[in-house]
């Protein structure tokens, strides 16, 4: 059997499912650590529930992705996922989830594991929405889970250190109200309402155009230029004022 004929017959197994996100729709794309918790607390010993070294390397792990040749409006992380807001009308990989799904894995972890001197995996999934009211309410989910992940990470962490096992602190925690776990943190000297935002936000990147100086060698004059920069954003807007900045960022 000549190659073409075997690669023409092979070739339909590969692509037979492919699967193309029909045009117009807004693609998101989740990324998730996997099995981070065991990674990041019991191998590496980072801080818990947030360390500033870990949120450092998503962030450069977000800005990468935003650079690596995917067209992405806005970057959003917390914990260890991220999610990656693409422009609408990107053609990269002719909106294949299968390619866009395996390379953003793929380039997630390269670069997490670089940063992290170890192994450290993320598995990726493209979310498909019909209108721009669904990606605003995607990521005041995302947003709103931070804030809950964070009140519940720190209550609970705050009890291992106090000598409570893994599932009693769970089981403690699972009865308290938003309020409750509030007080419990206040009477132990933490006022939540003061954490940093990064922690009860999460984090966003985004492009903003600044203007930039430049020469021009033909007529010897200094010229002035708008260009892209992607600003790294620590203090995310809550609520409503979220939900308004997410709209701003897709109609522009």
């Amino acid at each position: 059997m000549k190659f073409d004929e075997l690669d023409r017959k092979m070739r339909v197994y590969e692509t037979a499912h492919d699967h193309c996100v029909l045009p117009g729709m807004y693609m998101i794309a989740r990324i998730d650590g996997r099995n981070f918790t065991r990674l990041t607390k019991e191998v590496h010993g980072f801080e818990a529930p947030f360390d500033p070294r870990f949120r450092d390397m998503m962030i450069e792990t977000v800005r990468h992705l935003m650079q690596c040749g995917f067209h992405v409006v806005y970057g959003y992380t917390q914990s260890d996922e991220i999610s990656l807001l693409l422009d609408r009308e990107t053609q990269t990989f002719q909106r294949k989830t299968r390619k866009l799904n395996s390379v953003l894995a793929g380039e997630a972890s390269a670069k997490f594991s670089l940063l992290l001197g170890d192994l450290g995996a993320f598995d990726c999934r493209i979310c498909q929405f019909p209108n721009a009211g669904l990606v605003v309410d995607y990521f005041r989910w995302r947003n709103e889970d931070a804030y809950r992940n964070a009140l519940n990470g720190h209550c609970y962490w705050r009890l291992r250190q106090e000598g409570h096992l893994a599932d009693a602190a769970a089981q403690a925690l699972s009865g308290y109200t938003k309020g409750q776990k509030n007080e419990f943190l206040f009477q132990r000297g933490v006022n939540f309402n003061e954490l940093p935002a990064w922690q009860k936000r999460g984090i966003g990147l985004y492009w903003e155009k600044i203007e930039k100086q430049g020469f021009n060698p033909l007529t010897g004059e200094s010229v002035s230029a708008l260009r892209n920069q992607l600003k790294i954003d620590l203090d995310l807007p809550m609520k409503e004022e979220y939900s308004s900045f997410i709209a701003n960022l897709i109609s522009e």
